[in-house]
């Protein structure tokens, strides 16, 4: 599971998938729109999952440079006399190579020099052919496991690896709210056919109780009482469109073509319940481990990592207590036909050496240290905390998903009951034994009990959103 989060974040997937093209960009302006339509917009063009990319290739820029301070080091000098009294003048060239155990470092030069130089210079003089050196330097105390180099290689491959699991937490955080905007908006408009199905019977009821009072079938009153029906019921259907206007308006936020530009969806690309995915199954998604979910939840990885990195501040910092014993191993041989340096450079020259620095007293490093373990303590507390409140809100996401669930089993079973009234109510005023008013009331009874089951379903939607988000769900959040 870790891998494969690890490669969904990685910026291949940036780089490798295919841009927005015509037939996704048809797919968001024309016929039903499905949930997994928006998610594959919202994952390709969304903006702040495109920023967290440029921040993990930032991270990886930053890792790059570290990397640099390893890098083989090539340097030469030259200089001649062109007057005075002595006419020496050499030239130098040699590489350095730092390497990672020992805070080692390895270096080779090779030298030549010509004519005389003064005895201060005398050092400057070579054979015919020059002179080969190589050396090695070793830290022995401080530098030898840990030094400020090594340090910011692995912090920076440390911080690369949290910039991956940004881009993963915040393609959770991007296409859990998708999903949650197209929900509403399917719930919106849902309730708009609703209150215009409700408005309708009260239009067409108008017509027969208009021609039932000119005949002095019916009292006005009942027709009076209609058309207070009918505004009432206008105000709802105009309250609903408002609604669904603002919802789309939401949802438009992610979707977009390939510039970015924000989609509005219209009422025209509502789909019918027929297309959509049913409510989950509690089971299924109970089966999911508990501790799987924890162990790859990004905020805790981050947290591992970031607690990784705070050690190994901890570490670099205790280095900084120990004193310096530096070993240096050089050896040297000049080569060819004795130069104006006389026979003293003729030979294999072997050096060991050893430096020692210390801080008497070190109290600069002593307060970094405990300003660093202070750190690594704070921490290790706060991925506590975290942990402990992921644990509570999946806690809370299963039990409001059992309860959405359940409501809309019962709001169903409403609905149900609701609309067998409506049909009796209305056979009963059809004989002339019901109540016009009592016809009125299981009608917007019914209307009540489906605009309860749609948002029944809405709240069961918007709890699988979250538990899909909350146990990494890459399917069901369109991003396998």
């Amino acid at each position: 599971m870790a891998a494969a989060l690890t490669a969904l974040a990685a910026p291949a997937y940036a780089q490798n998938i295919e841009p927005v093209g015509d037939p996704l960009e048809e797919a968001l302006t024309t016929g039903p729109l499905l949930p997994e339509e928006v998610l594959r917009s919202s994952a390709l063009t969304f903006p702040s999952i495109l920023e967290s990319f440029q921040r993990e290739a930032a991270a990886r820029s930053d890792q790059l440079a570290a990397d640099g301070a390893f890098d083989l080091m090539l340097k030469a000098e030259t200089y001649d006399r062109l007057t005075g009294t002595f006419s020496g003048g050499y030239a130098e060239v040699g590489a350095t190579q730092p390497l990672r155990p020992l805070g080692a470092e390895v270096y080779g030069t090779y030298r030549l020099s010509d004519g005389t130089f003064p005895i201060y210079e005398n050092i400057y003089n070579t054979n015919e052919l020059g002179e080969f050196k190589v050396g090695a330097l070793f830290s022995l105390l401080r530098d030898r496991r840990i030094d400020n180099r090594r340090f910011s290689v692995e912090d920076t491959r440390i911080a690369a690896s949290q910039a991956r699991l940004d881009v993963l937490l915040v393609q959770l955080n991007v296409q859990h709210e998708a999903l949650k905007a197209y929900w509403r908006w399917v719930a919106a408009g849902n309730e708009i056919r609703v209150y215009e199905e409700l408005l309708e019977i009260a239009q067409a009821r108008t017509v027969g109780l208009s021609r039932q009072v000119r005949a002095g079938a019916t009292p006005r009153i009942a027709l009076t009482e209609n058309e207070q029906n009918v505004i009432r019921r206008k105000t709802l259907l105009a309250e609903a469109q408002r609604n669904f206007a603002t919802a789309a308006n939401s949802l438009a936020y992610y979707l977009r073509d390939r510039a970015g530009r924000l989609i509005t969806p219209t009422r025209e690309q509502l789909p019918s319940t027929e297309v959509l995915d049913l409510l989950p199954d509690m089971q299924s998604l109970l089966a999911a481990g508990r501790s799987d979910v924890l162990e790859n939840r990004p905020e805790l990885q981050n947290f591992r990592l970031a607690i990784q990195r705070a050690a190994n501040k901890v570490e670099l910092r205790r280095n900084d207590l120990q004193p310096k014993l530096d070993l240096n191993v050089e050896l040297s041989r000049d080569f060819g036909e004795i130069g104006d340096g006389g026979p003293t450079f003729d030979s294999t020259d072997a050096i060991v050496g050893v430096k020692f620095t210390v801080p008497l007293q070190r109290r600069e490093a002593r307060g970094r240290l405990q300003r660093a373990e202070a750190e690594l303590r704070e921490m290790e507390l706060r991925e506590r905390r975290v942990a402990d409140r992921i644990e509570v809100e999946l806690d809370n996401i299963l039990t409001n998903l059992n309860a959405a669930l359940e409501l809309a089993e019962l709001a169903d079973d409403e609905v149900e009951q609701a609309s067998a009234m409506v049909a009796a109510e209305r056979k009963r005023f059809d004989l002339g034994a019901g109540d016009f008013f009592l016809v009125n009331l299981r009608e917007e009874s019914a209307a009540d009990a489906q605009i309860r089951a749609i948002r029944a379903d809405l709240t069961g939607r918007l709890a699988a959103a979250g538990y899909s988000a909350a146990t990494m769900d890459l399917d069901e959040l369109g991003l396998e």
